[in-house]
């Protein structure tokens, strides 16, 4: 597990897929069982289960050396049943959004306005509204929120070298010692790695260990109170690791047996690893002037927030 882990962070291109494997009655069905008083609607379970998130990054380095300055490209892409609903990239100093706000406000029950709705003072959302690329100079952003006494330091973001070997050493040690590892074979050099473990113990041990490293993380990375961690689920939790040829292929782990729930359903939540597929410039994007992404307007949380 450990060489099919680092051979992920070997590779200058890696794509991953996150959904989950699961309809909608199933969704549903776990989501009641939640007693508030404000149910969720129907199309919940159907927007849930036809969500899916595509990250793609490419490097010129491999990725475990890699920072933000290396990347040769990111794409970030949630898709709906009908299609694209966000996506964004990030290609040398620009920022690229798109969204879908019609089936977005479908899916989610709220009405939205139509392009033509927008005023001219605001003719910038214009182009987010009829569902095309938009992109803003990130190196513009980043001086625009400076002068307007935003809380950037200045930083990437970046953890160094020697603080992430402290984070993998301390979540192997805790791994090592709660975990239980059994392996199943499988045919044309498939192999699956199931482990096993209590999740709230997992977590409490993996905190602890990190609690000390919190001064080398990058600002606003809170770690979880002991008191928070009380309140996670007191549950064993089985993740299934498939491996071909020693390589990482997919992590699957049913979610529902977290819920206080007496009912029959399974939630997998699965995680598929590939080789990244093309992460270039969109053509036609219309640029957005850096002063015009004020933090708490609709462009400020598309960009600002990391395009979702």
């Amino acid at each position: 597990m450990d060489h099919a882990v680092e051979s992920l962070g070997e590779q200058k291109s890696l794509a991953f897929q996150l959904d989950l494997d699961a309809d909608a009655s199933a969704i549903n069905a776990l989501a009641d069982e939640g007693g508030s008083d404000d149910p969720l609607p129907p199309e919940f379970g159907k927007l849930v289960s036809g969500l899916r998130v595509d990250v793609s990054v490419k490097s010129r380095k491999k990725l475990a050396d890699s920072g933000q300055k290396d990347l040769v490209g990111t794409s970030v892409k949630v898709t709906g049943a009908d299609g694209v609903l966000v996506e964004y990239r990030v290609i040398g100093d620009f920022m690229y959004y798109r969204s879908n706000m019609k089936a977005i406000g479908e899916a989610m029950g709220v009405p939205m306005p139509s392009a033509d709705e927008i005023p001219p003072s605001q003719k910038e959302f214009k182009k987010i509204f009829e569902g095309d690329w938009v992109k803003v100079d990130t190196k513009e952003l980043e001086r625009a929120g400076k002068a307007a006494g935003g809380t950037s330091k200045g930083g990437s973001g970046d953890i160094d070298a020697k603080t992430q070997k402290k984070i993998l050493d301390a979540v192997r040690g805790v791994v090592g010692q709660e975990v239980k590892f059994r392996t199943k074979g499988g045919a044309d050099g498939v192999e699956h790695v199931v482990a096993t473990g209590n999740l709230r113990t997992l977590l409490t041990g993996v905190f602890d260990k990190l609690r000390p490293l919190q001064g080398d993380l990058p600002a606003g990375a809170e770690l979880p109170t002991a008191k928070e961690l009380k309140d996670a689920p007191n549950k064993k939790v089985a993740v299934d690791f498939t491996l071909k040829n020693g390589d990482l292929r997919q992590i699957r782990v049913d979610l529902a047996v977290l819920a206080d729930t007496q009912k029959k359903v399974k939630l997998p939540l699965v995680l598929k690893f590939s080789k990244a597929g093309d992460v270039s410039a969109p053509s036609g994007a219309t640029e957005i002037p850096a002063g015009k992404v004020s933090p708490g307007s609709p462009l400020g949380t598309a960009f600002l927030g990391g395009g979702l």
